[in-house]
């Protein structure tokens, strides 16, 4: 295992390099910068004093070797819109933005293993063709749209739960079903068809022929084995997840990093997306670890060498 943990963090490495690569080009592709802070009264000679401030004046190679150096220290320099160090305004963002992705992976792993098993074992029946329908038509609803018309049903016809902002557990039941949806749909078809796979091994068969239970084979031997690709599945998710809350905060009014994303590319506060897109990326790489983790724990014939 600690070999294991050494390969991964020094895999670790050359991605968080690409990923600080791409954040660097995101400010020169997104336009001049001394543009954006200025206003447009602003004289020639202001902004020939704000880009030698800023080190724009300096070679491309250099600039990119002393963002590294703050990078490395966490300073993603200061936001114009907020004038205070962009990383701590992207972490104070994190917990709402985890409150929300936990609800939702809840929300989606409820709905999808019942589902899954259920159309698994149930093959071509009712059951088996209302929970393939229900992934479909889940898969192709855009969070935008259903956000929409859960806030026009419930909030506001119904009102039943508010309509924006946090602070109770109504205030995350929307945002999470929201969210949840579409995740919910993908997890239900991945279980149905490992679990049809794993029910059409012969260590299944053996076991209903010495008589053993159904419910054990469904839920102890079957089920458990087809984790392993819902594991995976669930961790490629966190970017579903983190993308999905770009759209979901910012209809719920949400206060968590995908509504701070969208207001600073809206404003062009470029310190704020670079400090949010390397985080993101940080989060996504170590939910693939712990995923690797999880299904070598899960299934003991995958070895950590």
């Amino acid at each position: 295992m600690r070999q294991f943990f050494v390969k991964s963090i020094m895999q670790f490495i050359p991605v968080l390099f690409l990923i600080s690569l791409i954040v660097f080009l995101l400010v020169h592709v997104s336009g001049d910068p001394v543009t954006l802070m200025l206003p447009d009264t602003a004289t020639d000679e202001d902004r020939r004093a704000l880009t030698t401030a800023l080190g724009l004046d300096q070679p491309l190679h250099i600039q990119y070797f002393k963002f590294m150096a703050q990078l490395v220290q966490g300073d993603f320099g200061n936001s114009f819109r907020y004038h205070q160090p962009a990383l701590p305004i992207v972490l104070d963002r994190l917990p709402a933005t985890f409150e929300l992705a936990a609800a939702a992976m809840l929300v989606a792993t409820v709905i999808a293993i019942p589902l899954g098993i259920i159309s698994a074992t149930k093959r071509n029946s009712f059951w088996d063709v209302f929970a393939t329908g229900a992934a479909v038509l889940g898969k192709a609803m855009p969070h935008f749209w259903l956000g929409i018309m859960f806030i026009l049903l419930f909030s506001v016809n119904l009102g039943m739960f508010p309509v924006s902002g946090r602070g109770t557990l109504l205030h995350l039941v929307l945002p999470a079903v929201t969210l949840g949806t579409g995740i919910a749909a993908e997890m239900t078809r991945l279980i149905r068809s490992s679990m049809l796979e794993i029910l059409g091994q012969d260590y299944i068969r053996t076991a209903r022929s010495k008589g053993v239970a159904e419910k054990l084979v469904i839920y102890k031997h079957a089920f458990r084995n087809s984790l392993i690709p819902v594991v995976t599945i669930m961790a490629l998710q966190i970017s579903t997840l983190i993308s999905g809350a770009l759209i979901t905060e910012t209809i719920y009014a949400w206060p968590g990093m995908g509504q701070l994303i969208i207001q600073a590319v809206n404003t062009r506060d470029m310190a704020i997306v670079q400090a949010a897109v390397f985080v993101i990326a940080f989060l996504v790489i170590l939910s693939n670890m712990l995923a690797d983790l999880v299904y070598r724990l899960l299934d003991p014939r995958i070895k950590f060498n």
